[in-house]
C-alpha cells in the first residue's frame, strides 16, 4: 500500500519509512507525547513539524511510536493517511474528553467501542451510513490493559466525535441556537464528546488497519466539573500496555498461522 510514497518523507508528519513502528499511540496534544514516552524503556525524537511531534522507542521490549495529531478530525485524517504510508498498522488514540453521562467522573477513562460520525471529515471518504468502529482486537487489548493494571474507573461504549468544540458539542454560543443534540445523545447512551475518534476509526477500517481509542475524562457536562489532566496518566498507562498486549497476541497469531485473535488461542 502506498509503495511509491513510503520511501519519501511525508509532507505534514515529516516521517519516512523506518521512522515509525507498526504500533502508534496518537495523543492530540504535542506536550502529551513526552509524557507517554516517559514510561518507555528508550526513545528518540523522530520529528516535530506543525502539530505532529513524534518519538520512536521501546516499551517493555516492544517497538512503539507516538505522534501527536493536533486538534480535530482533519488533523488526525492527515496523520492516518501519512503514517499508514510509512508502515503504521495499529493506531491507538490517547486523548482527553468530556463525559455526557452523569455517572462518569472526572479522572476516569473512556474506551471507545464505536463513534457517532459528526466529524464531517470522514464523510469525505465514505457515505455517512458507514460505521466508525474500533478494531475488536485493539478494543479488547485496551480493556485487558486496564484490568491488568488494576485501573477500575474505565467505561466502554460509544463516543460522539464532532467537527467543532463549541456549537458542535452543544455549548451555548452567541450567534445561534444549537438544538437538542446533547440530550439526544445522552438518551441514546453515548458516553462522551471528543474530536478525533470517528475519523480514526473510519479511515482505519477503510484502509484495513487497526484502531482503538482511550481518553481521559477531563470534564463532565452533566455536573459541570472540569479537571484538566485528570485521568491522563491512567489513559497513557492503558495505551502503552495495550500495545504490549497486541504485540504478544500478534506473535501468537503468527505462530499458529491465524488471521484473527480469539481468546482460546492463548491456551494452545
Amino acid at each position: 500500500m502506498h509503495s511509491k510514497l513510503s520511501s519519501v518523507k511525508q509532507y505534514h508528519i515529516a516521517c519516512k519509512k523506518g521512522d515509525l513502528a507498526k504500533y502508534l499511540l496518537v495523543p492530540g496534544d504535542p506536550d502529551r507525547v513526552p509524557r507517554i514516552v516517559s514510561f518507555w524503556d528508550s526513545a528518540r525524537e523522530v520529528s516535530c513539524h506543525r502539530e505532529f511531534r513524534s518519538f520512536t522507542g521501546k516499551y517493555q521490549g516492544v517497538p512503539i511510536s507516538a505522534m501527536s495529531s493536533g486538534i480535530g478530525p482533519a488533523c488526525i485524517g492527515i496523520l492516518v493517511n501519512e503514517a499508514s504510508r510509512v508502515g503504521v498498522e495499529t493506531f491507538i488514540r490517547v486523548g482527553s474528553t468530556g463525559a455526557i453521562q452523569k455517572n462518569i467522573e472526572c479522572g476516569g477513562v473512556i474506551i471507545s467501542s464505536a463513534a457517532v460520525r459528526l466529524d464531517c471529515t470522514s464523510n469525505c471518504y465514505i457515505m455517512p451510513e458507514y460505521p466508525a468502529v474500533a478494531s475488536y482486537e485493539v478494543l479488547l487489548a485496551l480493556i485487558e490493559a486496564a484490568e491488568s493494571l488494576g485501573i477500575s474507573n474505565y467505561h466502554v461504549g460509544i463516543t460522539a466525535t464532532t467537527a467543532d468544540f463549541y456549537a458542535g458539542q452543544n455549548r451555548p454560543i452567541r450567534a445561534a441556537k444549537t438544538g437538542s443534540l446533547l440530550s439526544i445523545l445522552q438518551e441514546a447512551g453515548v458516553l462522551n464528546f471528543e474530536m478525533e475518534t470517528a475519523t480514526l476509526y473510519t479511515l482505519a477500517s477503510l484502509y484495513g488497519l487497526r484502531a482503538g481509542s482511550v481518553c481521559a475524562v477531563y470534564a463532565n457536562r452533566c455536573t459541570d466539573e472540569f479537571k484538566p489532566q485528570a485521568g491522563e496518566e491512567n489513559a497513557i498507562k492503558i495505551a502503552n500496555e495495550a500495545i504490549k498486549i497486541l504485540y504478544e497476541w500478534d506473535k501468537t497469531k503468527h505462530k499458529y498461522k491465524k488471521q484473527w485473535f480469539f481468546p482460546s488461542l492463548l491456551s494452545k
